[in-house]
């Protein structure tokens, strides 16, 4: 099963780089995600404590920005064309990459769903950085509130493993196949046309 197009060169070298602002808002979700991850899988071994009290505050304030920005983004991708996946690629590996970036979005939506339903279940405002109160999404509901923590621990897993593998996939275009998907994400990339668009 064929990754690439054997008649064409694999270093294929693109034109076309990802606009400013979708670099941006891809690297700044990235080290938010990142860090929700981090602090996610930490705090929820600690003891009842203060500190974990404020690391879940923390937490639910960056899952709420995530969804912001997560909303910014897709509003951002719709309006703006993101450049064409390398024509080195089988209709196979676009077919994949399609996906992979579409499981991403919905996961960048989802896990912050998810956590605000779960608070909302189990009678725990989310006040956003402790000044704007958001509604509640279901009335109290303990057994509801459980399983959505499961749901949401298991989608967090999940995004470990979806972001893994768009790190390798993003390796392999720049080791293996060496194309310039990597470097046109890049944040020191600079846009090389005026067709540059995003992600």
């Amino acid at each position: 099963m064929e990754l690439y197009t054997a008649n064409l060169p694999h270093t294929l070298t693109m034109t076309q780089t990802y606009h400013p602002i979708a670099r941006g808002l891809h690297w700044l979700m990235a080290l938010c995600i990142f860090g929700l991850l981090v602090l996610g899988h930490y705090m929820r071994e600690l003891p009842l404590s203060p500190d974990k009290l404020r690391f879940y505050s923390w937490h639910k304030w960056a899952g709420v920005t995530v969804f912001a920005l997560a909303v910014l983004r897709l509003v951002w991708r719709v309006a703006h064309r993101p450049p064409a996946l390398p024509e080195t690629l089988s209709p196979l590996m676009k077919r994949l990459a399609h996906a992979g970036h579409a499981l991403l979005y919905v996961l960048m939506f989802a896990m912050p769903l998810s956590g605000w339903l779960m608070s909302s279940a189990k009678g725990v405002p989310t006040v956003w950085f402790g000044v704007f109160p958001l509604p509640d999404l279901l009335s109290r509901d303990r057994a509801l509130g459980d399983l959505l923590e499961n749901v949401h621990a298991a989608l967090s897993w999940l995004l470990v493993a979806m972001v893994v593998a768009h790190v390798l996939a993003a390796l392999y275009h720049h080791r293996v196949l060496r194309d310039d998907t990597l470097d046109r994400m890049w944040p020191r990339k600079q846009p090389t046309d005026s067709s540059a668009s995003s992600l």
